[in-house]
């Protein structure tokens, strides 16, 4: 399938590593103009170095940072993909204000400033993608990490506006929500469990016990992801706009 997305100028915030890393891969196998973001320069650059595509760097945690770097892509994009987001470990007793605020700022407003930046000239575009990246937890959350989830939240809702505020526009904007992607980390954790679990000794053998209660027996790949976004971004998915798609494994349908 042609996703027609070669010669596209694309900025994966974020970009520099993990999911991301792999999403920017994908948008540069396809023959797009991608711009590879880190926070530092040096995180960019070694991206660069992997996979392709130009490198950009800012703390778009700050209305500095991110001016900053929609300085360095020098262009409005085509596509914007809103991949950077962080967690951090707290319960509703040690969860701070502070805490509360970092969260919003980091997986809200990073998203914000750029769409700010970047939204009036793409309305006035023929072609025009804002995709962000959300989490399947915000939709059925824990009591662990309120405030990564309530922050997450928000993002959908943020999502569900800004698709109404590009109506009648050539901008298609959606928001992508996996549930546990399979990173190198979260490999290594549950190998360090199957070994006192007596699971086995390869992920072969561990993903199942460790997949249990996901229906499709395995853990979504970042690189499913990156085909999500990627599809997204195409005009092939002209038709979807305003929607939050889970990937996830069917963990929240089955539930």
């Amino acid at each position: 399938m042609d996703l027609q997305l070669a010669n596209r100028t694309v900025l994966v915030t974020g970009s520099y590593r993990g999911t991301g890393l792999v999403i920017a891969r994908s948008f540069v196998n396809e023959g797009a103009e991608v711009f590879v973001h880190g926070f530092t320069a040096e995180q960019a650059a070694a991206a660069v170095a992997e996979i392709g595509g130009t490198a950009v760097s800012g703390d778009i945690r700050s209305d500095e940072g991110a001016a900053a770097v929609a300085e360095q892509v020098g262009t409005t994009p085509d596509v914007l993909v809103n991949n950077y987001g962080t967690a951090s470990a707290a319960r509703w007793d040690s969860a701070t204000a502070a805490d509360w605020v970092d969260m919003y700022d980091a997986n809200v407003l990073s998203a914000q400033r750029l769409v700010g930046l970047f939204l009036p000239r793409m309305k006035q575009r023929e072609y025009g993608r804002i995709i962000n990246l959300g989490t399947a937890g915000s939709l059925a959350p824990g009591s662990r990490n309120p405030h990564y989830y309530a922050a997450k939240a928000a993002l959908v809702a943020l999502t569900a506006s800004l698709a109404r505020e590009a109506a009648g526009t050539s901008v298609r904007v959606n928001l992508v929500s996996p549930g546990m992607i399979l990173t190198p980390e979260v490999e290594a954790g549950y190998m360090r469990r199957a070994a006192r679990e007596g699971w086995g000794d390869t992920w072969a053998e561990v993903e199942p016990h460790v997949a249990a209660d996901i229906p499709i027996r395995r853990i979504t790949r970042r690189e499913e992801v990156a085909d999500l976004v990627l599809f997204l971004a195409s005009p092939r998915a002209d038709a979807i706009h305003g929607q939050n798609v889970v990937i996830d494994g069917g963990v929240l349908g089955h539930g």
